[in-house]
């Protein structure tokens, strides 16, 4: 097969690869990796809005140098971790991440210079592709903006990618809304399964790559010759428990606030709460906070810390390991709804899920929202796995019932880690066909393609119509 060769090929280094390469560029001349060919070099232009979006586009990036035979500059917004893989970002990648309704409205105007500054310094790049990551507000606007402004020109824009389909499937309407993305986004990337299929009924070329956090899978090398549902992340915990001087006794809880600064500060205040009940019934009891790696929200977890009603481990965002052996130490988890009630899904970690937002946001979700969850795992298997304290239930006392009876009750726990595994296979494409304009019928599987190689490859052997 054409890409496993190349995988193979490129984790040697072998000095062949770019030749390999040419010997199954399209012929047309149309597709990405033939433009770049053509420049001496492939521009990306390409922009993530929170933390979740920053790993995704840095590995995509990762991916992208490992996979293009020739030089690639990159431009656009993104956090550290795509700094890491060569971004210098527009501007401080935190000025994007606000979610909710009511929430968004102080932020607005900034938000505004925000959007017309990336517009400006997209154009001016002159990409082969724009890539935007998830936070489809801003990044739909500034795909949409740029396809009119090429096209008021006459000239033939760049080819436009959306990593992360919305969540259609979670609001009333949603479908319907997907019929003009075709206008502004030429091909979406989704990580769950059935959103390709929805996304193509509605006009909307898709591929489904498999979820990005598949890949934690690979970063701590936790793949092994198993079926997908038996994937897991396991990882030292007497080692991790020894280093930050936990009790051998002691009951850890690991607390996953969120990684933008509005709902850190509503959910930290609750956790502490929660914390504050619990301790009266767990003895030694501690608890490791993980922090997102947000300049904001790092300096405001640092200085409310030592108020904290039990001792406390924090803990540094965007290390995989050290997360992971965080909550292989841990007895239960406590986390804002996100990407990361999957991650305790990789770890087999039981956990309960917790929301809030203001009174106008929970409003319009309570009327619009046609799901019954708000996490990823319930949802995909449409039944209440995980405990989920939502709105005007998600109070301190709910939450520390909830705790206990988790940390408690074996049965309990025993169904959120067989659920894990269910959960797992669905994330995981088992077979995909490459996106190769030469081998049509080539099969790629997880580990040999990650998603964000995947995403990779398709993105340099897209064939503009």
């Amino acid at each position: 097969m054409l890409f496993r060769t190349i995988w193979r090929l490129n984790s040697g280094n072998d000095v062949g690869l770019p030749r390999l390469l040419r010997r199954y560029i399209s012929v047309s001349g149309r597709a990405v990796i033939d433009m770049a060919a053509k420049d001496g070099e492939l521009r990306v232009f390409i922009v993530a809005g929170e933390v979740s979006g920053d790993t995704i586009g840095s590995r995509l990036m990762a991916s992208l140098k490992k996979l293009c035979p020739v030089p690639i500059r990159f431009s656009g917004v993104g956090g550290p971790m795509m700094s890491k893989q060569g971004l210098k970002s527009l501007f401080p990648m935190e000025d994007l991440a606000v979610m909710g309704i009511w929430e968004l409205l102080p932020h607005l105007n900034k938000i505004r210079l925000k959007l017309k500054e990336t517009i400006e310094a997209a154009i001016l790049f002159q990409p082969h592709v724009v890539v935007t990551v998830d936070s489809k507000g801003f990044s739909f606007r500034l795909l949409k903006q740029l396809r009119a402004n090429y096209s008021r020109q006459g000239l033939d824009g760049p080819v436009h990618f959306h990593y992360v389909a919305p969540s259609f499937w979670a609001w009333k309407g949603g479908e319907a809304r997907l019929k003009g993305l075709a206008e502004f986004v030429d091909k979406v990337f989704c990580i769950l399964p059935n959103e390709e299929e929805v996304c193509k009924s509605n006009g909307v070329a898709a591929t489904f790559v498999g979820h990005p956090i598949l890949e934690d899978l690979l970063e701590l090398n936790s793949v092994k010759d198993t079926s997908p549902h038996e994937w897991k992340v396991e990882r030292d915990f007497e080692d991790f428990r020894s280093k930050n001087a936990i009790p051998t006794g002691a009951t850890v809880i690991s607390l996953l606030p969120g990684s933008r600064l509005q709902e850190v500060r509503q959910m930290l205040s609750i956790f502490a709460n929660t914390m504050e009940l619990l301790k009266v019934s767990v003895p030694e009891l501690m608890s490791v906070i993980h922090v997102a790696p947000n300049q904001h929200v790092e300096k405001y977890i640092t200085g409310i810390v030592h108020k904290w009603p039990v001792p406390a481990v924090l803990l540094p965002g965007g290390l995989p390991h050290l997360k992971y052996d965080a909550f292989s130490a841990s007895r239960v988890a406590l986390c804002t709804s996100g990407t990361v009630a999957l991650e305790l899904q990789l770890a087999r970690l039981p956990c309960v899920v917790a929301y809030r937002a203001h009174f106008l946001t929970q409003w319009f979700v309570r009327y619009k929202a046609k799901i019954s969850y708000i996490s990823l795992p319930n949802i995909l298997l449409d039944s209440a796995i995980i405990p989920e304290a939502l709105f005007q239930a998600c109070t301190p006392t709910k939450l520390a019932s909830m705790l206990m009876e988790l940390m408690n009750n074996e049965g309990l726990r025993e169904e959120q880690i067989v659920a894990a595994e269910k959960v797992i296979r669905l994330l995981c494409p088992q077979e995909r066909i490459a996106n190769n304009p030469s081998q049509q019928d080539s099969r790629l599987r997880f580990p040999d393609f990650t998603p964000s190689m995947v995403a990779a490859s398709t993105i340099l052997y897209y064939v503009k119509p």
